[in-house]
């Protein structure tokens, strides 16, 4: 993967067709829609979920993050709201990503990492052979309420630069980004791609001024 090219960014915690409308206008190349989870924000409903991606514009990827485990459950939800990426949260059954690739031939997958230390490097080399790119964020599945996304804390970026260095597939930086660290994080990390939620949302809504001020940084990249 090359390193000197502008990140796409994907805006996370989409709750409306219009918060939508605001990220793609912006430059946005994906959009996240957060199902049901143990904990975080943005948690919007299936039937919204489905109405929001029928209306994503072509070559904006629709991403559906799901905390489910059982690819038999996880097959079931991505058919009724169609989106054309799964965002897998936490760490799936023994061959589930098998299931779901043969299942979903035209679907991509995206893997989360939850980077909590050197020990996310072995998680995310075993994994990304099963899927078409790794997410690397800072929430906890081992905790007893799960944290898997929303947290808006950064992590060891060292961590996921190496991640980034050793796998063959594109990785998604994700967890506690926003205007005022987006360069530095991109230049030591040199992701595919980077992720949002929290950076860009106040009062439980998207942010236009600060959702402006990220893709003037982003811009800035390249």
């Amino acid at each position: 993967m090359e390193a000197a090219r502008r990140p796409r960014v994907k805006i996370c915690c989409i709750g409306t067709l219009e918060e939508a409308r605001q990220a793609v206008s912006q430059g946005a190349s994906a959009l996240g829609l957060v199902s049901q989870m143990p904990s975080g924000p943005g948690v919007v409903s299936e039937p919204e979920i489905r109405a929001i991606a029928a209306r994503v514009p072509p070559g904006v990827a629709s991403f559906l993050l799901t905390s489910r485990r059982d690819p038999e459950s996880i097959l079931r939800q991505q058919r009724f709201c169609r989106t054309n990426t799964l965002q897998l949260c936490d760490r799936l059954e023994p061959g589930a990503h098998r299931r779901l690739r043969e299942a979903l031939p035209g679907v991509a997958l995206v893997q989360v990492v939850h980077v909590t230390g050197p020990e996310s490097l072995e998680e995310a080399r075993r994994v990304a052979s099963e899927v078409d790119a790794l997410l690397l964020d800072s929430g906890n599945p081992s905790l007893r309420v799960k944290e898997l996304g929303g947290t808006g804390r950064t992590h060891d970026w060292e961590v996921s630069r190496r991640i980034r260095e050793e796998v063959e597939v594109p990785v998604w930086l994700a967890g506690g980004l926003n205007s005022g660290n987006v360069r530095e994080a991109f230049e030591r990390v040199q992701p595919f791609g980077l992720d949002l939620c929290s950076g860009v949302r106040s009062g439980g809504k998207l942010d236009l001024a600060e959702l402006g001020r990220f893709f003037g940084e982003v811009r800035q990249i390249g």
